[in-house]
């Protein structure tokens, strides 16, 4: 995960719905009114504002995700059955991904101990070389378990293998170098640099799993 301020307003088309929600209805009620009466232009407009804000990465997996309806679907994380009153709250809806059996499709009505809304789901998960994630703590093993985010292959092999070909790729245009012969830590200014360049979108976007990337780095120096 990589964590989301949630800085842009929401846009005047969802505000507007927002606005115009029968008294006879609740929260979660108008929010699934926008799919029974097919109002997709403000489920686009939700959606497109989601990704941009997250410089087009999934919530949860940090994959590519457009925006469009085809990857991209809008997530609750609370989830609306467990707190209705949040269903229209700009806040607590980000841009998931579509993946089977992982990040939306996986979360469900589950509570979600580590949001990708905190700073610390950047600290208590650790990604490694392999495409593996590791929970330091008990809520960040709960997410992982919740989203399905990859911890064993047994659990998520397709993910692994695609977060650790990715970031391979990252490991070559950022470092020139076999990830397998990663070496870094004599070197703490270029993994500073590395993991500032990897946080600088270009026209707008973030590289698929390039937080999974900065995380890995910056185990490197800690350690």
């Amino acid at each position: 995960m990589r964590k989301i301020t949630k800085a842009l307003a929401p846009p005047p088309s969802f505000t507007d719905w927002v606005r115009r929600k029968p008294a006879d209805q609740d929260e979660n009620q108008w929010f699934e009114a926008l799919y029974q009466q097919q109002q997709w232009g403000i489920v686009s407009d939700l959606s497109h504002c989601n990704a941009h804000e997250q410089f087009y990465l999934c919530a949860y997996c940090c994959d590519r995700i457009t925006g469009d309806s085809a990857d991209t679907v809008n997530e609750h994380v609370e989830a609306r059955k467990l707190n209705r009153r949040r269903s229209l709250d700009h806040l607590n809806i980000v841009a998931s991904c579509k993946t089977k059996k992982q990040c939306d499709a996986a979360h469900g009505s589950q509570p979600l101990p580590l949001t990708p809304l905190m700073s610390e789901c950047e600290t208590e998960l650790r990604f490694k070389l392999s495409g593996r994630v590791e929970g330091l703590s008990d809520r960040a093993r709960e997410a992982i378990r919740v989203l399905n985010l990859g911890d064993t292959e047994q659990n998520n092999k397709a993910l692994i293998e695609k977060r650790k070909q990715l970031v391979d790729g990252l490991i070559w245009a950022n470092y020139g170098d076999d990830p397998d012969q990663l070496q870094l830590e004599e070197d703490a200014e270029l993994i500073r640099m590395l993991i500032d360049d990897l946080a600088r979108p270009q026209n707008g976007k973030l590289e698929p799993f390039a937080p999974v990337l900065s995380n890995i780095l910056r185990g490197r120096l800690a350690a």
